[in-house]
């Protein structure tokens, strides 16, 4: 029996990396110093990432300013966008746009090709949602550049973001969906989150059958600086619209729930045959790296709700979405990467 697994994303930056943004910011060190050490941090991302027996890596996202932004340089913004609160009273804040047109500055296979160039296994790209990205857009709107453009303008850039990775190598492509738990805080009604699905879905759609197998998406209850937005959001909210999204791979944190079998039996009904599940089987923003052993019986259960076929493990969420998060250090998050990969194996060899 064979079960897939993969990464999140994010890996912590190492401190000569954090010092370097830093200086950079400061205006101490030149864009192409922070280059060089942008490099050097992904080039030690990827050698241990490979040494954990990882079969499927990512860039441990070393080069961008966080998993939400990095598509917004050069775009006319202003700081005071939307809110995001965690569960232990930090926030964090998006941009808000202030002219059109919206364009990315920045697609993710620009760091795809950079891993690409070091790395000896498939490489996994992750990118971020069309949904979240539309909270940038005012309520209020822009003189001259009616959100109906600028949907059109953002399901055009999203698609290509993703297009681009596939075509630049990329072994499978993820789509970051946090704000989909975040929604149902925001609006229980469910309107928000079927406004995210449908958007979601008009990008999904630029893409064949055949490619959506190789487009998951990713979804938790937030992750920065050990702390939460959204789990207190009872997953049987979620998961159904969750499900209407038109990709072949679904990666649900799992690890940090408090009743995991309750989210498997939802999933098992509202998961579609041709949809594979990846169930989070490390928690961390839990400090405490779980045994393999841990990791193999987390399988086993969720194989009791999924059959092994349409089965796969990783990691609740990134370890450091944003650049700045030092929560979790660098050798608890190998560590816990090590432990998903040992116990992936442990239950596939079990469920033989």
């Amino acid at each position: 029996m064979h079960i897939p697994t993969e990464p999140i994303g994010s890996i912590p930056r190492p401190a000569f990396l954090l010092e370097g943004l830093g200086d950079f910011a400061a205006g101490k060190i030149t864009a192409e110093a922070l280059a060089k050490l942008e490099e050097s941090a992904l080039v030690d991302t990827i050698t241990r990432f490979e040494a954990t027996g990882s079969p499927v890596i990512t860039d441990g996202e070393q080069g961008k300013p966080s998993f939400a932004t990095y598509p917004l340089a050069g775009l006319d913004l202003a700081p005071d966008g939307a809110v995001i609160p965690f569960a232990d009273g930090h926030t964090r804040q998006l941009p808000r746009l202030t002219a059109g047109p919206f364009r990315y500055g920045i697609y993710a296979d620009t760091y795809l090709a950079k891993a690409l160039v070091h790395a000896s296994k498939p490489v996994k790209q992750a990118v971020i949602a069309a949904s979240a990205l539309s909270l940038i857009y005012p309520a209020d709107g822009i003189d001259g550049y009616s959100r109906e453009q600028f949907v059109a303008d953002l399901v055009d850039g999203t698609a290509a973001d993703i297009r681009r990775a596939l075509d630049g190598g990329a072994d499978s492509v993820q789509i970051d969906f946090t704000e989909g738990r975040l929604s149902l805080k925001l609006d229980p009604s469910g309107g928000l989150l079927q406004s995210f699905v449908d958007l979601n879905n008009a990008v999904l759609d630029r893409f064949s059958a055949e490619e959506r197998k190789k487009i998951g998406v990713h979804t938790c209850p937030g992750g920065d600086q050990d702390s939460v937005h959204s789990l207190d959001v009872d997953y049987s909210g979620l998961l159904p619209a969750l499900f209407q999204l038109h990709a072949g791979n679904f990666y649900i944190a799992l690890a940090g729930e408090d009743d995991p079998r309750k989210v498997l039996a939802t999933i098992a009904e509202y998961s579609q045959p041709e949809q594979r599940i990846f169930v989070g089987v490390t928690n961390p923003i839990d400090p405490r790296v779980e045994t393999a052993e841990e990791v193999r019986d987390r399988v086993l259960q969720a194989a009791e709700y999924i059959s092994p076929d349409r089965l796969g493990t990783c990691d609740d969420c990134g370890f450091s979405p944003f650049a700045d998060d030092t929560s979790t250090s660098r050798d608890i998050a190998f560590a816990k990467i090590q432990a998903r990969v040992d116990g992936t194996r442990l239950a596939a060899e079990s469920l033989t």
